[in-house]
């Protein structure tokens, strides 16, 4: 029997289509997925949308299991909650998540898929992949006991971190985000909120993921002496100027980049990706996670819901893609 499914696709930068695809038989170390929801990761595939990764990133930026190329046709995506359907018999029936582009269904290595714990709802699962950033994040951060902490940009990897080192004891940690509508997010985290221009200074560490110029010069501002940015934001094929003169060197201040595509090397000797994975899902037990999902569409609907998101006229933070209406092709 034929196996068949639908994949959305980038056919050029701006333009998505829905394609029908064939499966192939599973193998006796593979799982057959049939997707639940899936999760657009608003930074970065809004930025793949648009066509804007660099040709110098085309290999770094590849998801783990991407079809075609940048900047298009590609098949990009790696927020995936599915049913294994067959497959080994320990996984048979469980819900998992796997780094897996928006696609009906799909057959993957059974190494390649996590189980979600019976703690963690299906529909909040898509958020692991962002977890697992922030939990990454953490690691290269490496709070100190009483630390004083901004986390400058309340998107989805910015509003994750914060969440995240909230559960650190005696620390300060204040989200800072232009848009006051993000207070209510940081409410529902457990965290503080305060607009750039109100936000508490002498700061020991800033976590930067605005992806903005500003925000990265206003978490320098935001430091202490010898504090450290820890810059999140990728920018793409966007040049941005930082202000490396007045205090900077005076201050001796710190920026530092991280990563997820490599597992922190202060964990990197006993943590795997796995391992970490598996984390970011244990974390996801807390349904205060539930406040960064504000949007839903079906599967159906993708190709007129992305370029509405890439140019902002969709706002908010993790969009869902629900696939029980998402029938494959006959």
């Amino acid at each position: 029997m034929k196996r068949v499914a639908r994949a959305f696709w980038l056919r050029s930068p701006g333009h998505g289509e829905i394609r029908d695809l064939s499966l192939p038989e599973p193998a006796d170390d593979e799982v057959l997925v049939r997707t639940l929801c899936s999760g657009v990761s608003r930074g970065t595939e809004t930025l793949v949308f648009r066509g804007g990764v660099p040709e110098s990133q085309h290999g770094a930026m590849r998801a783990p299991f991407q079809d075609g190329d940048f900047p298009g046709p590609v098949k990009y995506g790696y927020l995936n909650v599915g049913l294994v359907e067959e497959g080994p018999r320990h996984l048979v029936g469980r819900t998992v998540f796997c780094l897996y582009p928006h696609q009906t269904r799909y057959v993957v290595p059974a190494s390649a898929v996590t189980p979600v714990p019976d703690t963690v709802p299906a529909a909040r699962a898509v958020l692991a992949g962002t977890v697992e950033t922030a939990v990454n994040a953490v690691w290269d951060a490496a709070p100190q006991l009483g630390d004083r902490i901004a986390v400058v940009g309340a998107g989805m990897v910015g509003a994750c971190v914060a969440a995240v080192l909230a559960r650190f004891p005696a620390v300060r940690v204040q989200l800072v985000d232009m848009d006051p509508g993000r207070a209510a997010v940081a409410r529902a985290l457990g965290v503080d909120f305060a607009l750039p221009e109100d936000a508490a200074g002498d700061c020991d560490l800033v976590v930067h993921a605005s992806a903005t110029e500003d925000g990265l010069a206003r978490s320098l501002e935001l430091l202490a002496p010898e504090g450290t940015v820890l810059e999140l934001s990728w920018y793409g094929d966007r040049r941005i100027s930082l202000p490396l003169g007045e205090a900077f060197h005076s201050r001796r201040l710190v920026v530092r980049s991280s990563q997820v595509g490599m597992v922190s090397p202060s964990r990197r000797s006993s943590r795997t990706f796995a391992d970490r994975l598996a984390l970011a899902l244990d974390l996801l037990a807390d349904p205060a996670f539930d406040a960064l999902i504000t949007g839903e569409c079906a599967f159906d609907e993708l190709p007129e819901v992305l370029p509405r998101l890439a140019s902002g006229e969709l706002p908010g933070l993790c969009h869902r893609v629900l696939y029980e209406t998402a029938a494959d092709p006959a």
